[in-house]
């Protein structure tokens, strides 16, 4: 699944090239993805000019004066800029077709299993559901680890998973938790509210640094994910763990343990983390 770094990295692919651009048209190819996708879209934004893309979470939206266009990429979508005259694939769903430097291009949306989301939000879309719950954004000031100690306060949850709760932190999916728990040194078994405020003095910062790492590196590519240029990320050749159950620790050499924690693989290191 596109997890915040990927997000992160397609809309800064797109963003430097659209916004300030006028839309001339909208294909729409199935009626839905996950959900419905929006009527008359074509009439709701033709002739209208992006004013930025923006992110939070793992969702983009692009802001337009009269409201703005909510897209997630599900489980395994993609955004890219292409030609507006290039055939569509099997699973090339949805176009927004621009005028940049008086030539079409299409922000094309692919999504093998159509678990993706296009939804036309008029009003405050911090206001919509699918956003007001959402959590703070990890590589911004809100998270420090005074305020995740108070949050983590009398948890008996293991702390992986809850580093996963979009409800409190947005955007550390299942790669980048197993990735910061590793830098920071934490078992990812350990009780979420058994972790002292020294301890999250080390996870928070190993957090925004895998994050930021993973956004330099382009993203992870695992399976479907490609940037707005068609080309893929390569943080992946960066894990520490994940994804390397069995292997040695590229610290210490001991193997790397996996396991199932909220049905999501879990990979760490016993003798790095305790």
């Amino acid at each position: 699944m596109p997890e915040l770094p990927e997000v992160e990295v397609t809309r800064r692919g797109i963003a430097p090239v659209l916004t300030g651009s006028r839309v001339c048209g909208v294909i729409v190819r199935v009626p839905a993805l996950r959900y419905p996708l929006p009527e008359k879209l074509e009439r709701i934004l033709g002739g209208h000019y992006l004013a930025g893309v923006s992110r939070r979470g793992k969702y983009l939206l692009l802001d337009f004066s009269h409201g703005h266009l909510l897209i997630h990429l599900g489980m395994s979508g993609s955004l890219r800029l292409v030609p507006a005259g290039l055939a569509a694939e099997k699973h090339d769903h949805f176009d927004l077709i621009f005028t940049v430097k008086d030539k079409p291009v299409a922000l094309r949306l692919r999504d093998p299993r159509r678990f993706g989301a296009i939804l036309w939000l008029p009003g405050d879309p911090m206001r919509h559901p699918l956003l007001a719950s959402l959590g703070v954004e990890p590589l911004t000031e809100e998270l420090s680890a005074a305020w995740l100690k108070g949050e983590l306060t009398g948890l008996a949850a293991a702390i992986k998973p809850t580093l996963m709760d979009s409800h409190r932190v947005v955007g550390i999916g299942n790669i980048y938790a197993s990735e910061s728990l590793f830098r920071a040194g934490i078992d990812p078994r350990t009780a979420a509210g058994r972790i002292s405020l020294k301890r999250l003095e080390r996870l928070v910062p190993a957090i925004k640094a895998t994050l930021a790492a993973a956004i330099e590196a382009g993203g992870s590519s695992l399976r479907d994910f490609i940037r707005a240029d068609g080309s893929s990320g390569y943080f992946q050749q960066q894990y520490f763990v994940y994804g390397r159950g069995g292997e040695p620790c590229l610290v210490c050499g001991h193997s790397i343990r996996e396991l199932r924690q909220g049905q999501r693989a879990t990979f760490f290191c016993a003798r790095c983390q305790r």
